[in-house]
Parts: C-alpha cells; sequence; structure tokens
C-alpha cells in the first residue's frame, strides 16, 4: 500500500511541477524602490518581445492591473518604464509506468510486465518583465517567470498569462528588510 501512495504523490508532484510558474527576481540594491508611483510601458522594448500583438496586449493588461493593486499608476509623464521581453523552447517529460511487482520479462528483471513509458511534450514559456528608471534609463528590477504554456483555447491562454504576470509582480517591490 505504501508503493501506490508513493506513487501517487510523484505524479501529483509531476502535475504540479508542469502546471506551476516558477519565479526568480533581481534588482538594484542601491535603489528607493518606494519612490516610483507611475508608470508607461516601454514600446520600443515591448516591440521586440517574440509573442504575437494579441498576447503583448494580453500580457501589458496584465501588468497594469497588478502594478495598479499595488498602487502604481500608469502616466504620461511616468517615474519607470516597463518593458518585457519573451522566449520559449520544447521541453519533453518521459516516465516509466511500470507498476508491476516480481520477477519479470521486461528490462527490469524485479518488476512483471513489459514497460510502459508516457511521453509528454510541451512548451515551456518565459516572460521577463523590466522596471526601468526614467530618470537615467538604467534598469532596477527584473522579474523572470518559467512554466508549461497550456494555451488550448483563448480563455486559458489569458488565465494562464495573468497567472505569470501575476506570480512575477508578486516579487516586486523587493523585500529588503530580509
Amino acid at each position: 500500500m505504501k508503493i501506490y501512495k508513493l506513487l501517487f504523490l510523484m505524479c501529483i508532484a509531476i502535475l504540479s511541477s508542469c502546471s506551476s510558474v516558477k519565479v526568480v527576481s533581481d534588482y538594484d540594491t542601491q535603489v528607493d524602490f518606494s519612490t516610483y508611483k507611475t508608470f508607461a510601458f516601454y514600446k520600443k522594448g515591448i516591440d521586440k518581445a517574440s509573442v504575437s500583438d494579441l498576447d503583448k496586449k494580453r500580457i501589458m493588461r496584465a501588468i497594469e492591473n497588478e502594478l495598479n493593486k499595488k498602487g502604481l499608476v500608469k502616466s504620461v509623464s511616468p517615474d519607470m518604464l516597463v518593458s518585457i521581453f519573451t522566449k520559449s523552447r520544447e521541453k519533453v517529460n518521459v516516465t516509466d509506468n511500470n507498476f508491476g511487482f516480481g520477477f519479470g520479462w521486461g528490462y527490469n528483471p524485479w518488476f512483471f510486465g513489459n514497460s510502459n513509458f508516457n511521453i509528454n511534450q510541451y512548451t515551456e514559456g518565459t516572460l521577463f518583465i523590466d522596471f526601468i528608471d526614467k530618470n537615467n534609463n538604467e534598469l532596477i528590477w527584473q522579474g523572470i517567470g518559467s512554466g508549461a504554456m497550456k494555451m488550448s483555447n483563448i480563455d486559458k491562454k489569458e488565465e494562464r498569462i495573468k497567472e505569470f504576470v501575476s506570480k512575477i509582480i508578486s516579487a516586486y517591490p523587493p523585500n529588503l528588510n530580509k
């Protein structure tokens, strides 16, 4: 019975690792983030992002929503510029689902039966969100989120983009008291 519990937990871990967004952030330790109250999108940077214009709009709406929740306001004379960068790559997971016990004929003599492999191919996307000081044009904060992209329909795509952005922006401003 313990083996079934272990296999169940392993399956949960594998499935959750595919759906989660892994986030890291970096920032300039000399910056006082409390001085930033307004933002605008950096068109030159966003134009270079390698996603469709519709996805750019989705990402920018999600960023604006998350920054508004943090008290920042979009402005024509901003303190900070927001830029994005994206990349993706194909990933393949191969799992062996041989659940038999005892001696057998498969590749492993300790298990009964032949091996049964599951192959799962998916796209891993990475979204970079950069905050740039408008006055000196220097990067002050960067959040990076990576995870599986599940885009079977537009609603799921929009939901996934919101999840990416929300988790990335949750790391801003950096907690300097740690």
